[in-house]
């Protein structure tokens, strides 16, 4: 499965993003889908994902409550809603697959290239 991941950008705080992961070569539907975001000098940390069936969302709780994962069946796409963004929100963002419900990058199999999200504050 090829991943695209679009919609980043430069946005001041309390603004908000939607980012888009769309995938080709294989339906969505037998993966849970993640976001994973890598800031400067930081490790890559897990953000939120969201099993295929029956959709169940999970966050990280530093997002909780700003950002909403959601799906689009038919398009073969997932989006991240981010509002209130801050500025330790800005990272490369990162979309990615696994066969499992799980938060640990190590287990995704593949990946998008990244969206660059860049708070000014």
């Amino acid at each position: 499965v090829q991943l695209q991941a679009s919609g980043g950008g430069l946005v001041q705080a309390g603004g908000s993003l939607r980012l888009s992961c769309a995938a080709s070569g294989r339906t969505l539907s037998t993966y849970t889908v993640g976001w994973f975001r890598q800031a400067p000098g930081k490790e890559r940390e897990f953000v939120a994902r969201i099993t295929w069936s029956p959709g169940v969302t999970y966050y990280a709780d530093s997002v909780k409550g700003r950002f909403t994962m959601s799906r689009d069946n038919a398009q073969n796409t997932v989006y991240l809603q981010m509002n209130s963004l801050k500025s330790e929100d800005t990272a490369v963002y990162y979309c990615a697959v696994s066969f499992r419900n799980t938060k640990l990058s190590n287990l995704y199999d593949y990946w998008g290239q990244g969206t660059q999200v860049t708070v000014s504050s």
